[in-house]
C-alpha cells in the first residue's frame, strides 16, 4: 500500500484529478529548483574532477536525492503545500442585465 493514501491527502475536499493537478505543478516547482541549485553549482564549479562531486554537495538533499513527485506528495500530505481551488465565477447580475440589454437593442435595430 502507497503512503500516504489518497484519502489522506485529499481529506474528503478535493477530488483525485484536483490531487494529481496540484502534485504534478508542485513537483514542477520542486524541479525547477534543482534545476537552479544545479547550474548556480555548476557555475562555481572550476572543472576539476574533484570539484565534480562538490557539485552535488552544493544541491539540497532533499532535491537531490528524491524524485520530485514524491516531494511534492510528501510537502502535501505535511502541510507545506496547499491545494487551492480556482472556481469558475458565476456570471454575476449586472452581467446578465446587461446581456439582456444588449440583445433587445440589437432586435430593435433590426
Amino acid at each position: 500500500m502507497l503512503y500516504p493514501t489518497i484519502n489522506e491527502l485529499t481529506k474528503g475536499e478535493y477530488n483525485r484529478y484536483e490531487l494529481a493537478l496540484a502534485t504534478a505543478k508542485c513537483a514542477r516547482m520542486l524541479t525547477d529548483e534543482y534545476v537552479r541549485q544545479r547550474e548556480a553549482a555548476e557555475k562555481t564549479a572550476t572543472g576539476n574532477k574533484e570539484t565534480d562531486r562538490n557539485i552535488m554537495n552544493m544541491i539540497n538533499k532533499e532535491y537531490r536525492d528524491e524524485k520530485a513527485v514524491k516531494n511534492a506528495i510528501s510537502r502535501i500530505h505535511r502541510g507545506e503545500y496547499k491545494i487551492v481551488r480556482t472556481e469558475e465565477t458565476e456570471p454575476s447580475v449586472s452581467e446578465e442585465l446587461e446581456t439582456v440589454v444588449e440583445e433587445e437593442t440589437q432586435a430593435e435595430e433590426n
